[in-house]
């Protein structure tokens, strides 16, 4: 028989890796980071293992993130039985001290894979983990800030992870901003998004977000700007030809299959709302086309 020693070895093993979130951020983080890699790159050059290594980077800063959040939001977790649920800290399977040791590891993980990416490639990546920090940690807190929280969830979970791709291998973005911009806007949208669903707990938490000022209505408002003004600019980014013609017709068949089967939840596994059902769907097709073009790119695949 299994002993108790080994099971509770298991269940932190278990803990340690629901903590991480990872399957909430490596969805976007995987398309962003090769997208930005391959603007720099394409046509003229193939993918090496650098951008392997900052993918790496990312997927690491992006739990670090995940994971000083739970770790800072566990009191205010606790206050509500399904976040307690989610969350490790808040329903005890890790202790807080065995939370921030794990924290500190995936940190200098991730500055490690940036560090043997480039220069550029640190400097962007250890300003995204910095953002990283203050977004959650006490007592800057820039996720209780107006205006604060959406501006830095924006750049550290979309921005600056297309940049850092970009930068490993590129130094003049040009009309790469655009694409930057576009990621920026999408996850205003979703934060706006999380905002207006999490209102209640927020507000009874005493946090002091954008959604608990302006009020849900003109949050989702917001939301909704964010999401033209990002479609805005990839429809720029795609006339100025920084994409391959051929992945216009996986987007395009990706997008008349997201009408006719709408998804019922959001990326967070609750019931969609104002757009939610979009969220999910919409990254298979973003991960179809970076992993594809990687492919292409590499020569793995040929597309005629």
């Amino acid at each position: 028989m299994e002993s108790s020693e080994a099971r509770q070895r298991d269940s932190k093993i278990v803990a340690a890796v629901r903590l991480s979130r990872w399957r909430e951020h490596v969805p976007f983080t995987i398309p962003l980071t090769i997208f930005g890699g391959l603007l720099a790159l394409e046509p003229e050059a193939a993918a090496d293992w650098r951008l392997f290594a900052v993918l790496a980077g990312n997927v690491l800063a992006m739990s670090f993130a995940f994971m000083l959040n739970d770790i800072e939001d566990a009191p205010d977790d606790a206050l509500d039985r399904q976040k307690k649920q989610q969350n490790v800290i808040s329903n005890g399977l890790l202790s807080r001290r065995e939370g921030i040791a794990l924290t500190v590891i995936v940190f200098v993980a991730a500055l490690a894979m940036y560090v043997a990416s480039g220069v550029m490639t640190l400097a962007i990546g250890g300003a995204t983990l910095a953002l990283c920090y203050l977004y959650s940690a006490h007592p800057f807190r820039f996720k209780a800030r107006p205006l604060t929280d959406v501006v830095s969830h924006a750049l550290m979970l979309s921005g600056l992870l297309v940049a850092v791709g970009y930068f490993t291998y590129g130094a003049e973005p040009r009309e790469v901003w655009l694409v930057i911009a576009a990621a920026s806007l999408f996850s205003a949208y979703g934060q706006f998004y999380n905002q207006v669903v999490d209102y209640e707990v927020d507000k009874a938490a005493g946090l002091k977000n954008t959604a608990v000022l302006l009020g849900r209505g003109p949050t989702s408002i917001l939301g909704h700007l964010s999401i033209a003004l990002a479609l805005l600019c990839m429809l720029a980014a795609i006339l100025q030809g920084l994409f391959p013609v051929w992945l216009g017709t996986i987007l395009v068949i990706g997008v008349i299959t997201t009408i006719l089967f709408p998804w019922e939840y959001d990326m967070r596994g609750n019931l969609a709302r104002d757009g939610g059902n979009v969220q999910r769907p919409g990254l298979i097709i973003a991960n179809l086309l970076a992993l594809i073009w990687l492919a292409s790119n590499m020569g793995l695949i040929t597309v005629l």
